[in-house]
């Protein structure tokens, strides 16, 4: 909650003469807030509010009364009573109905009172209310429109949600959060084009509203990546004052016989699909080489056996969620972590800022975010020869060390009896092509392919993870505009995860998303048998599919354009023979192949710890090369307007290569070893 204040003194007067002199008028408003402040700073939660109800009580005439009325209810919200605190911020909008702050926090309150509709009213009211706007107003209506939004997405009501984050965009383009919620809002429902210009806002505006993860579902540009993630990293985590944080030095461990400490920092370390990633991981890391540290800043989950898996197999399990930013950093520094692993990146729940401290003297980017940080303290990043070979480090700001695949696995998984086709929903003698990535993930140009592929296969159906209703409408009415009979487009509801591993083997052939590829999604496909038609791009999230299929020993099933993919989806379905012959080939590879070696996986990320350890004593840890990125944006927004879908490497080069000698000719860019080194 917003909280207006005045500095606090250093000391406070017995609470019996404050009382009496707020009855008595002789505490100014200054001194009310000074006072309770420090009541409220030093845990006299209670105290602070019986000095605010004696000086409202008798001081009803004051001006400022609204104010007042405002700090009370903050520090009744800090008591735990949100109902005192929704009355006395009523109390303040009947003294001043003009007061945005009062509407903006009145919403909040009701809604961790579970009053979400009455929330949304309070903020609509506000809206309303302004319609002549001051710089102040602005503001305060921008940020009602956005908690609209937010509780309407939260709500399932994802119409209305757009509707009320576009009403923001128009109010204020330059302001990127509700654009970026706009765009992965209608990414999620399938609404095509996904950027849509007005007259009051760009497609350039609405793209540099677009969120590093948002990008990735958008556009196969990893160097437009790199300069995406940059310019997000400066815009959410600044520059904080580390004048209090002093930089932790390498402790030396190399040769000492010492154990390395790892932390792990990860909002989904539970039933997720990061959870499932890593559980295995920390149960098989070699004990007398690294202590492990879990650092959870998400959702308590008191019955998820995959968190209570990992909490009994880290050395400390640590919730963090309820510190800040600078208190957690404190806590790991406090903890001598040598290795910290950031695994949300970009995601959501992610606590970026807890990195800028350098709570850690090395900091990585592995597993959870599919790119690179772009950010000036992450100094390396953990991927994989297929995602992330040599002549691609350009695109990443990182180090990169590699592993033999990007994508860990939990081998223990539970897995329900594999159901009948008929009890999945799906005809029985039909090829079925399937994809179960979110819908965010599917373009238009995608879904254009699939619906070619099932115009050239007349006995086949698509198999998709159903979204919210809408969507799935939407993508029906496409198909049949398409000329497809909507009846073979069949949504798989949602399902418990070991009842949707075990229905995945009654497809045919997984087809897979662009740019964005399935990532744990293709690697539980595998899991089950079914192989999975891919097309590699530039970008980490095009190519991680790509590495699956490696690691499970089917590279052949990774196309070179998407050409390539719709004429072979087409002929595996022609000649099912040759699709049996891949799928006993991954039935026999199964147990041997990389993809499942998660004993040889553990080991390897102990090697590259301690590669980074023994890099950092010698004072060898790498700087993040963040050179001419602010130019790369610019380039890479022109291209990426251009709307290329798919070219290969030397092409997509040559167009960036070409926009930045036109660039150099108006203002010299200073070399660097990307795509300007001539």
């Amino acid at each position: 909650m917003l909280n207006i204040n005045a500095p606090a003194p250093d000391r406070v007067s017995p609470l019996p003469g404050l009382v009496e002199r707020a009855r008595n008028r002789q505490l100014s408003l200054i001194d009310l807030f000074q006072v309770t402040e420090a009541l409220n700073a030093s845990g006299q939660r209670a105290q602070a509010g019986e000095v605010f109800k004696n000086w409202i009580a008798f001081n009803d005439t004051n001006p400022l009364l609204h104010l007042a009325y405002f700090n009370y209810s903050v520090t009744l919200a800090q008591t735990g009573d949100l109902a005192g605190a929704v009355e006395a911020l009523r109390a303040c909008l009947k003294v001043n109905p003009r007061f945005g702050p009062g509407y903006i926090n009145l919403g909040r309150a009701l809604e961790d009172c579970g009053q979400a509709r009455q929330a949304v009213e309070q903020w609509r009211a506000y809206v309303e209310a302004t319609a002549e706007i001051t710089p102040e107003r602005l503001g305060h209506r921008l940020m009602s429109l956005q908690h609209i939004g937010r509780v309407m997405e939260g709500a399932g009501l994802l119409d209305d949600a757009e509707a009320a984050l576009w009403q923001a965009i128009e109010l204020q383009p330059e302001k990127t959060e509700a654009g970026q919620h706009w765009t992965a809002l209608r990414q999620r429902q399938c609404k095509w084009p996904i950027l849509v210009a007005s007259e009051h806002v760009s497609i350039r505006q609405l793209l540099d509203a677009m969120s590093p993860l948002a990008l990735g579902c958008y556009t196969d540009d990893p160097m437009f990546q790199l300069a995406k993630a940059y310019r997000y990293s400066k815009a959410l985590v600044g520059r904080p004052d580390l004048g209090g944080f002093p930089r932790k030095p390498a402790r030396r461990k190399s040769g000492t016989g010492e154990r390395l400490r790892v932390g792990y920092v990860s909002s989904d370390l539970r039933e997720h699909a990061v959870g499932f990633a890593l559980c295995e991981v920390m149960e098989l890391h070699d004990k007398g080489s690294v202590e492990i540290f879990a650092y959870y800043s998400g959702e308590m989950r008191p019955n998820d056996t995959t968190q209570g898996r990992i909490r009994a197999a880290v050395d400390c399990w640590r919730d963090i969620t309820a510190l800040s930013d600078i208190d957690a950093a404190k806590q790991i520094a406090a903890d001598d972590v040598d290795i910290l692993v950031d695994v949300n990146g970009y995601t959501k729940h992610a606590r970026t800022k807890i990195f800028a401290y350098r709570p850690a003297p090395v900091i990585v980017n592995f597993c959870g975010y599919p790119g690179s940080m772009g950010s000036p303290f992450h100094q390396y990043m953990i991927a994989d020869a297929h995602i992330v070979p040599p002549e691609n480090e350009i695109y990443y700001s990182e180090k990169v060390l590699r592993i033999a695949c990007n994508q860990p696995l939990d081998r223990k998984r539970p897995i329900a009896a594999r159901p009948s086709r008929a009890e999945a929903g799906l005809p029985d003698d039909a090829f079925v092509y399937a994809c179960f990535n979110g819908m965010q993930k599917i373009t238009a140009s995608c879904f254009s392919r699939w619906m070619t592929i099932l115009s050239q296969t007349p006995d086949s159906v698509l198999w998709l993870l159903a979204g919210d209703e809408d969507a799935n409408q939407r993508l029906l009415k496409a198909a049949e505009q398409a000329g497809i009979a909507p009846e073979r487009v069949i949504f798989a509801r949602k399902a418990a995860n070991p009842n949707h591993l075990a229905r995945i083997g009654l497809a045919d052939l997984f087809l897979d998303t662009f740019p964005y590829g399935a990532h744990s999604t293709a690697a539980d496909a595998i899991t089950m048998g079914l192989p999975i038609l891919t097309v590699p791009g530039k970008s980490f999230a095009s190519r991680f599919c790509g590495s699956i299929i490696a690691a499970a020993g089917v590279p052949e099933l990774a196309c070179a354009s998407p050409e390539e993919y719709v004429a072979r989806a087409v002929a595996f379905a022609r000649d099912r023979e040759s699709l049996a012959a891949i799928r006993d080939s991954l039935q026999r590879q199964r147990e041997t192949s990389v993809l499942r070696d998660i004993p040889a996986l553990a080991r390897r990320l102990e090697e590259l710890f301690w590669q980074m350890q023994g890099e950092c004593e010698r004072g060898e840890t790498p700087v993040p090369d963040l050179r001419n990125l602010d130019v790369y944006y610019e380039v890479g927004a022109e291209i990426v307007m251009e709307n290329v879908e798919f070219e290969d490497d030397r092409a997509y080069r040559q167009r960036y290569a070409e926009k930045l000698a036109r660039w150099n000719d108006y203002a010299p860019i200073a070399r660097d070893r990307r795509l300007w080194t001539e």
